[in-house]
């Protein structure tokens, strides 16, 4: 096996200039100031530890501040070198050589080792973890700054799991502070290599941290740090309005328009790589209704989903006929079902529910409640009866990955990767978030994940998606539209650097105002 210089070698040489250059900038204005953010969501203890990562987007507000990977979605590109300052692939495709970079350190001062790489990736337990460790033969320690993944056979989405937020298996925790605290211990002192340390956390209430000055990419300007749960949206507004907080996230409707109208403060939104949906959960069950594709039909004819666009996201959301955003490599750009009550009612006829049916819970992913009431109520214009069950998110994510919950689940996430990892995550017999698999699916799924001709993949990618959206497996209802609010202190909220990401990254990046 040869690893010839495929790598980033030039990049690399120029990322180290830069670095350089950024320290010496960085070290002329010590970090000062501090800035607060006002989740939308409880934090919860296990968000602290990349091992843990739910294949979402949530958890990586933390990480990107906290910890560092060796390779990670950053302004620069999807999979941009980090704690790995270059990577290579061999020539027979099966191995991925990394160096790792000179005097990146965590936040105890251990140099970042080939050693830590591997049981980082050992531990790993979350989401596509099935996928990661039944493909990798082997982790070879080939020094104390390299190391080598050893795959069974080729696999031309390793990087697109291993480097991106699809997964935290790339995020890396230092081995000899974990084996000395415990699991448990490292959830409540955790320590990483991401450009923040870890201060303090009160579960589901507040995270404090703050400015590492020894992180290898360039030191913070923003001294502190605290990320605090207020869960209500007029909470969060009314704190963002006081100066009590400088970012407040998912901000919807009239409280969106309320501080877009109000001096001083701006309202920022992203079409993400989050796509909300609904699940039918019960349609592996042939007694359910929902097993009847017809009747998953109605329920997807029977929402308005550009009137529930405008009133939620304020148009800022993309309709879409697809669980693989449009902005993800080798999606296909489907129309969503039109809104059509008439033709809904028609199909429950033919299926044998003329007066409709009582269809249980409607348990939508937190905290977009208000959509979720929403779609509840034209579900039951046609006569499918539901009735919102809310949970908070950490929850939520724990009950949908454990199979759980009934009835009809209205779903999101918005991890990155491409159209793989995200059929991978909900349409496979592996999937986290997976309550039944079409076996044409699965089929071509596991064709497409060994194809190495780039065509001839997507050609296998299209086709999964057209099969899910002919058979109704999900409805679909958009692109979220994800709105922030942001205080008038704030120079770079770091909102809007990395695309399609909906949370501020990289953090060493955020800036306040000269005073």
């Amino acid at each position: 096996m040869r690893f010839p210089a495929r790598s980033t070698v030039a990049v690399a040489l120029l990322c180290t200039i830069w670095a350089f250059s950024a320290r010496v900038r960085a070290a002329e204005a010590a970090a000062e100031g501090q800035m607060v953010w006002a989740f939308h969501v409880t934090l919860a203890p296990r968000w602290l530890d990349p091992a843990e990562t739910e294949s979402v987007a949530t958890p990586f507000k933390i990480l990107y501040a906290l910890h560092d990977a060796l390779v990670k979605p950053m302004p620069a590109g999807l999979n941009t070198p980090c704690l790995a300052e270059s990577w290579s692939v061999s020539s027979d495709g099966v191995g991925y050589e990394f160096v790792l970079r000179q005097g990146a350190r965590f936040h105890n001062g251990d140099p970042v080792t080939a050693e830590d790489v591997r049981f980082s990736f050992e531990r790993y337990r979350g989401g596509a973890v099935k996928l990661l460790k039944d493909k990798v033969k082997e982790v070879q320690i080939v020094d104390v700054r390299r190391v080598r993944f050893l795959l069974k056979e080729p696999w031309p989405d390793f990087m697109t799991f291993y480097g991106t937020t699809a997964a935290g298996a790339g995020w890396i925790v230092p081995k000899k502070y974990v084996e000395s605290v415990g699991e448990e211990g490292f959830k409540k002192a955790p320590i990483g290599a991401g450009p923040y340390r870890f201060v303090s956390f009160t579960p589901g209430v507040e995270l404090v941290l703050e400015a590492f000055d020894g992180y290898w990419r360039k030191p913070p300007s923003v001294k502190r740090l605290v990320f605090r749960s207020v869960p209500d949206e007029t909470t969060r507004a009314a704190a963002l309005k006081r100066g009590e907080v400088d970012v407040a996230y998912f901000l919807t409707g009239p409280v969106a328009e309320e501080v877009r109208r109000t001096p001083g403060l701006k309202l920022v939104a992203t079409r993400t790589n989050g796509v909300l949906f609904l699940d039918f959960a019960e349609q592996w069950d042939p007694k359910s209704p929902w097993h009847d594709q017809r009747v998953r039909r109605a329920a997807s004819l029977a929402v308005d989903r550009k009137t529930i666009n405008e009133a939620e996201q304020l148009g800022f959301a993309g309709i879409t006929g697809n669980i693989v955003p449009r902005a993800m490599e080798f999606a296909l750009s489907i129309d969503p079902h039109p809104y059509d009550p008439k033709r809904a009612k028609q199909l429950l006829i033919e299926a044998g529910y003329p007066n409709g049916f009582e269809a249980g819970d409607l348990t939508p992913q937190p905290p977009y409640f208000s959509m979720a009431e929403a779609v509840a109520n034209y579900l039951g214009a046609i006569g499918i009866r539901t009735r919102v069950r809310t949970l908070e998110r950490a929850a939520f994510l724990s009950t949908w990955g454990e199979k759980k919950l009934r009835g009809v689940i209205m779903g999101g996430t918005g991890a990155g990767g491409n159209a793989a990892t995200r059929i991978e995550l909900l349409a496979t017999r592996g999937g986290r978030y997976a309550y039944g698999v079409v076996p044409e699916v699965e089929d071509l799924f596991q064709r497409q994940a060994t194809e190495l001709d780039r065509k001839k993949r997507e050609e296998l990618l299209h086709q999964i998606q057209r099969i899910l959206h002919d058979r109704v497996v999900f409805a679909p209802i958009w692109e979220n539209g994800f709105i922030r609010g942001v205080g008038p202190k704030v120079d770079e909220p770091a909102l809007t650097l990395i695309p399609s990401y909906p949370y501020s990254a990289p953090y060493e990046d955020v800036r306040l105002k000269p005073r």
